[in-house]
């Protein structure tokens, strides 16, 4: 019984469960079993507790209970005498008679003093039929007796022989329509639930401390919320999250569908100048952004922030949790594994590749046949297609489901591919950064019959799958992209796809959790969505479509939903702009560009900035001169953004080395060059209340007029596409295309996948394809060495000079400062 409760406690199709069972069956275990919410019998201790302590709207009474209730009338000063009354039922009736003003006595049929309560009774309630040696002289004349038991509620009662049959048979009535009334309230409840609720938010108090500790240290000081007690504040139902842990939870994307009449919040970009290779602190900014308007302004907020790889997280970069005072926690939680996306991915992602070579052996190995044999095996007597084979028949024009009525043509048509092993584009991933990787052999064991070929690994987050997590829509709209990956052509040049290879299912149910966006807080308690997590550089370089979604349906009309593309706004933002917007059809209200003085003074001739060295004294001593040359790439930014059509707000990330004239230089120089505000900001040493001033900016500048529009139009050639980002975006003279990537380009034409937008993979450590070349550099011609497609993402990606899929580690990796304390089990060293 008890199972079957626990079942229907969690199917969301019920709202009430009554109870209906004998008598010896209704056990504490069993009633406290149900859900405090779909207890229509309001037998619960926690309906029962709500009653006693007065929070009548929040329980439901026993319908028994009511009814009798309902029967009686000026109770006050009365005597009121329970007989066989006990249990749930017992304390819900004498709590209501009290408050009714009634004295309640209570006793049991063989009670020595039963007589002498009933001679002195002015109301008696039975709750069992009266035993024959009890005679009804002993109450006296003209008193009430009502008399019930939980089987007034049952069809299968059976009225016997009482003091009066006719009032039990009222009371048993009424029961059941209070029982129904019960169940009308818990459905209007449950109504009311599924509605868009205020946020009840308990924000954390900081108290920032000088000098600023390391960020783990600065997260462990802080005592993160339950998450569970997180999605309750933000109007999340509880058949809504799954929680991964105390400060972890999934959130089903069935919220979009309980909300989709709720209007949508703000949404805000946080984008950057051109960074140093110390990043400029965008996500520093975004965590800070959502701090300042929900811990100190009262608006609802919610940060949306991608996932961070291993690969830098144990190589240069550290992790992506924010810093300082504006961090996500627990920030190692947070670099680490958080809920097994990336390892989602990779699983996908290296399945799809093993099913690839395992294919062109066995189509090598074997007579057509024989391979039809296999692929359409007999089992249990039966042979038959599976869905996705039908699938493929279909495409092929065959319209047969007897796999014993192909002919010889149809089942070599049907059973082969044909892979082309050079045209294969489709690699293997890891997430770790591993130089010795980036080009392998594969296939050289003697299983493998000679099928050798040179391959190589990227990173897990350069995988295509990785950009469908970040683009997709739902479960359906995320399977049909992940069938439409084109892994290689075949050797009449026609493309290869997943679901020809019959693995479309398998990674939908490899991605099935992945898809679900991880709820997780900052360092004052508001709410942070982390989910998906490609590189600007070499893929699009946003968080996912979904989180936003549904943190813009979360936040109400008058709320933010902040979120960040990686590196300068020249890469991040214009995918943002010109992939995910049309993929999710969002508008974005403002953008947020950040800078900083180092970068600037970068930008403005100051000597190479290296990860891991020393900055040299240019970038630590006041020197406007240097300030005021490198703005020029913030304002090169700013008329970027202006493309768009988009209010921008530029956050100068304030540093200590900084000082007030650079600090009121580029504020001067970013509004005088077109953004709506400038605001210097303290949040990574005092938290939210020191981006305040930035979130008043951003605040006003969502209010303004926004004419946002896309850089190009999908109907234009390919290479015409890329001219448009190269001139207007990077400043470029022109773009030259290599052969190879010529050649690519009319082969993506000719296969109908002309119409899709560009995601150029370049450097982003300038506006051009030299690294070296910081500033707005002029005259230059960009040259597209390949031209690639990831057509279940979504998008055609040009490979600008060499870009590298796997990074590799430094001299000295950020894995030499990370430990774990084996008595206290934390961790050490994650920055």
């Amino acid at each position: 019984i008890v199972n079957e409760i626990l079942r229907l406690n969690e199917d969301p199709n019920v709202q009430g469960l009554a109870l209906e069972l004998p008598e010896s069956l209704y056990s504490s275990k069993v009633l406290n079993a149900v859900k405090p919410e779909k207890d229509v019998d309001g037998l619960s201790d926690v309906n029962l507790g709500r009653l006693v302590r007065g929070d009548v709207c929040d329980c439901l009474v026993p319908p028994t209970v009511c009814a009798v209730m309902e029967l009686l009338e000026d109770l006050g000063g009365k005597m009121v005498l329970l007989v066989d009354v006990g249990g749930a039922v017992g304390a819900a009736l004498q709590c209501l008679l009290q408050r009714q003003g009634a004295t309640t006595m209570s006793c049991r049929w063989k009670a020595p003093q039963l007589q002498n309560k009933l001679q002195h009774a002015d109301v008696v309630i039975v709750g069992s039929t009266k035993p024959d040696d009890v005679p009804v002289s002993w109450v006296k004349p003209g008193t009430p007796i009502i008399s019930f038991s939980r089987d007034l509620l049952s069809e299968k009662h059976n009225y016997g022989q009482q003091n009066d049959p006719a009032a039990e048979n009222t009371v048993g009535s009424l029961a059941i329509a209070m029982r129904m009334q019960n169940m009308v309230k818990n459905t209007e409840r449950w109504m009311q639930s599924q509605q868009y609720r205020k946020w009840d938010l308990r924000c954390l108090k900081l108290q920032p401390l000088s000098p600023v500790p390391s960020d783990i240290e600065i997260s462990r000081a802080q005592s993160p919320k339950a998450v569970d007690v997180l999605a309750k504040e933000i109007g999340l139902l509880t058949d809504e999250i799954e929680i991964y842990g105390q400060t972890k939870a999934k959130v089903r994307l069935s919220l979009l569908e309980r909300l989709k009449d709720q209007p949508d919040g703000k949404y805000v970009l946080v984008a950057g100048i051109t960074p140093t290779p110390l990043g400029e602190g965008k996500s520093t900014v975004t965590v800070g952004l959502v701090q300042a308007l929900t811990a100190h302004l009262n608006l609802n907020s919610f940060a949306c922030l991608r996932q961070p790889s291993q690969g830098p997280t144990f190589g240069v970069k550290g992790g992506a949790a924010g810093g300082g005072y504006a961090q996500v926690i627990p920030m190692e939680e947070f670099n680490l594994h958080l809920t097994g996306d990336i390892h989602a991915i990779t699983a996908a992602n290296n399945l799809l590749a093993a099913a690839i070579d395992a294919r062109i052996l066995h189509e090598n190995t074997q007579s057509d046949k024989a391979l039809y044999n296999r692929l359409v095996p007999v089992v249990n007597g039966v042979r038959g297609f599976s869905a996705i084979q039908l699938a493929r028949l279909r495409r092929l024009g065959i319209n047969k489901t007897d796999p014993g009525t192909l002919t010889e043509e149809e089942i070599s048509k049907f059973a082969r591919l044909d892979i082309d092993p050079s045209t294969i584009t489709w690699q293997r991933v890891v997430d770790t950064n591993d130089r010795f990787l980036r080009k392998i052999t594969v296939g050289q064991a003697n299983t493998e019959k000679g099928f050798v070929r040179q391959a190589q690994f990227d990173i897990a987050v350069a995988s295509e799958i990785m950009a469908i997590l970040a683009l997709t829509t739902g479960l359906q709209d995320m399977k049909e992209r992940l069938g439409k990956m084109v892994v290689a052509n075949d050797k009449k040049g026609e493309p290869v796809t997943a679901e020809d290879l019959g693995v479309t299912g398998a990674l939908a149910v490899l991605m099935k959790d992945a898809i679900k966006p991880t709820l997780m807080q900052t360092l004052e308690g508001t709410p942070v969505f982390v989910h998906a997590g490609p590189f600007a550089n070499i893929a699009h370089g946003n968080s996912s479509v979904l989180a936003d979604k549904i943190a813009l349906k979360l936040v109400g009309e008058k709320g933010f939903v902040v979120t960040e593309a990686g590196f300068g706004a020249d890469i991040g933002m214009e995918k943002f702009f010109n992939i995910k917007c049309r993929a999710s059809g969002l508008v974005p209200s403002v953008v947020v560009l950040v800078a900083t003085v180092r970068a600037l003074k970068m930008h403005g001739g100051g000597p190479n900035v290296t990860a891991g060295a020393p900055l040299k004294k240019e970038y630590t001593e006041e020197n406007l001169q240097l300030v005021a040359d490198g703005c020029c790439n913030l304002q090169k930014q700013i008329q970027i953004t202006q493309l768009f059509g988009v209010p921008v707000v530029v956050a100068l990330n304030v540093f200590k080395t900084d000082s007030p004239a650079e600090v009121d230089l580029v504020c001067e120089i970013a509004k005088r060059s077109g953004a709506f505000d400038a605001v210097p900001c303290n949040h990574w040493s005092a938290g939210g209340r020191g981006a305040v001033k930035l979130a008043q900016a951003v605040e006003k500048a969502a209010n303004q007029k926004n004419s946002f529009k896309y850089l190009y139009n999908l109907e234009l050639p390919i290479v015409e596409k890329i001219r448009i980002i190269a001139q207007k975006v990077y400043g470029a003279q022109d773009i030259e295309l290599s052969p190879a990537a010529q050649s690519q380009v009319d082969r993506y034409t000719r296969q109908g996948f002309g119409n899709l937008p560009i995601c150029m993979a370049k450097t982003h450590l300038s506006l051009s394809h030299q690294p070296e070349r910081k500033g707005v550099p002029t005259g230059f011609i960009l040259p597209i060495s390949d031209v690639r497609a990831s057509i279940g993402a979504g998008f055609i990606y040009p490979l600008v000079g060499t870009m590298s899929t796997m990074p590799g580690l430094p001299t000295r990796p950020c894995f030499y400062d990370i430990d774990l304390d084996p008595v206290t089990e934390q961790v050490k060293g994650l920055f």
